[in-house]
């Protein structure tokens, strides 16, 4: 085989066809394991991970704050000067409801699963990619790293956010390449922040039918929610004006609504409010003695967060209740150039390997590639259809499974064949 990593990556590509049975096996393997957050234990999923990766070959360790989330780091040298890439994905996923989705079935040319789309699916596409270049590293150029964490689900502060703050050296790169659920006719450019937060009340209780002897904890609570609502919800973000401009494009329109459903692209550029969780009361005719609301807020990159957690402060002491923020999963808003040279490699793999276009669009939900945007490093994701993720018919097909395999590989084969200096 020829140095030219254009014939590197045809073939690999080919390969990724005649092993396609190999990688959907490995995949429903990954998905039977029960690796779900909460509670957030990850052993047996990591194991599953240094099996692929010792049977490569390939250098990796296992960097843990606590024991039952480890998080898993590979970095091979290609030998010739270049830049750093980046690989992340996690291994934690989200509750079921429907048992059956531990059976990874295939069905209907679906891979039915918990993590087929969020992330599974794009975390061994990591994973193999990793493995599948080492053998020609010294053919590209610069660095590979692999990591593949734990705790993203909850926040990141035992996955990426524990390895950012004790091996920032090894984890920032030059790019990162992310395989979270994204849709393959879409380019995921920027993510809204969040601010995740309580709200409480309480009261000395009574009896229903002596409301003038204490105050009801629910009422104030949803009073405030209601307020919180008519204020913030669905309120347009003060956007940058170059990326209100590519958000309303009307081929980032056309991709958004088409991948998340319509109003998709609308939604992406407001402020919206979540309460996800209320809890108060025992009985219909007693006065509870406590009440509290569990609230979810997005904001877009261009709005103040701060200024609006300042306000939420103020209008919960105006209420007489008590705020409490999730730090953990409280976050600013991050941004990618969408038009970086990893986003044109993406978006012209995507137009070579699947024959359509992929605008920028803004991801609804929140990722790790938030911890490298923030540092100025641009990070990028490529994974199935998020429209499943998280339900009782979760699922990747089996398509983009192979395609996310192949747009992987095909990325950093550009990026690190590319003799392009070290940013």
């Amino acid at each position: 085989m020829t140095r030219d990593p254009a014939k590197l990556k045809a073939e690999l590509l080919q390969a990724v066809d005649a092993r396609r049975d190999e990688i959907l096996a490995l995949l429903q393997r990954f998905l039977r394991i029960k690796s779900v957050n909460p509670p957030g234990d990850t052993r047996e999923a990591a194991d599953f991970v240094r099996e692929l990766l010792d049977k490569a070959g390939v250098p990796h360790r296992t960097e843990a704050f606590t024991p039952e989330m480890p998080n898993i780091i590979g970095r091979w040298e290609t030998g010739n000067p270049g830049r750093h890439l980046v690989l992340n994905g996690h291994m934690d996923i989200f509750p079921v409801t429907n048992e059956r989705l531990w059976e990874a079935d295939i069905v209907d040319g679906k891979i039915m699963g918990r993590g087929a789309s969020d992330m599974k699916t794009g975390t061994l596409a990591s994973i193999l990619t990793y493995c599948w270049l080492y053998p020609y590293r010294g053919w590209l150029n610069g660095a590979l790293t692999l990591t593949v964490v734990s705790d993203e689900q909850s926040g990141g502060r035992y996955g990426t956010k524990f390895l950012f703050d004790n091996f920032e050296s090894e984890m920032v790169g030059d790019c990162c390449l992310n395989g979270e659920p994204s849709g393959l006719s879409n380019l995921r450019f920027t993510e809204k922040g969040t601010l995740r937060f309580s709200l409480s009340a309480k009261s000395i209780g009574g009896h229903g039918g002596y409301s003038h002897r204490a105050r009801n904890p629910i009422a104030d609570v949803s009073r405030l929610v209601n307020l919180i609502y008519d204020r913030y919800h669905l309120k347009l973000a003060t956007l940058p004006p170059e990326i209100d401009a590519v958000l309303t494009s009307p081929e980032t329109i056309a991709a958004a609504d088409h991948n998340l459903g319509k109003g998709a692209a609308d939604i992406a550029r407001r402020i919206t409010v979540n309460v996800g969780i209320m809890q108060g009361g025992q009985k219909a005719t007693q006065i509870p003695t406590h009440c509290i609301a569990h609230l979810d807020m997005r904001v877009p990159i261009g709005s103040d967060r701060d200024a609006i957690r300042a306000d939420l402060e103020a209008l919960a002491r105006e209420a007489d209740c008590e705020m409490v923020v999730n730090e953990d999963h409280s976050y600013p808003a991050s941004l990618t150039d969408p038009f970086s040279e990893m986003a044109n490699i993406l978006r012209g793999n995507i137009r070579d390997l699947l024959g359509h276009d992929a605008p920028p669009v803004s991801s609804l939900g929140g990722t790790d590639t938030r911890y490298w945007r923030w540092r100025g490093v641009p990070a990028l994701i490529c994974g199935p259809s998020p429209i499943s993720m998280g339900t009782d018919e979760e699922h990747a097909t089996l398509e983009e499974v192979i395609a996310v395999m192949k747009l992987h590989i095909a990325c950093a084969i550009d990026y690190l064949g590319s003799a392009g200096a070290k940013a």
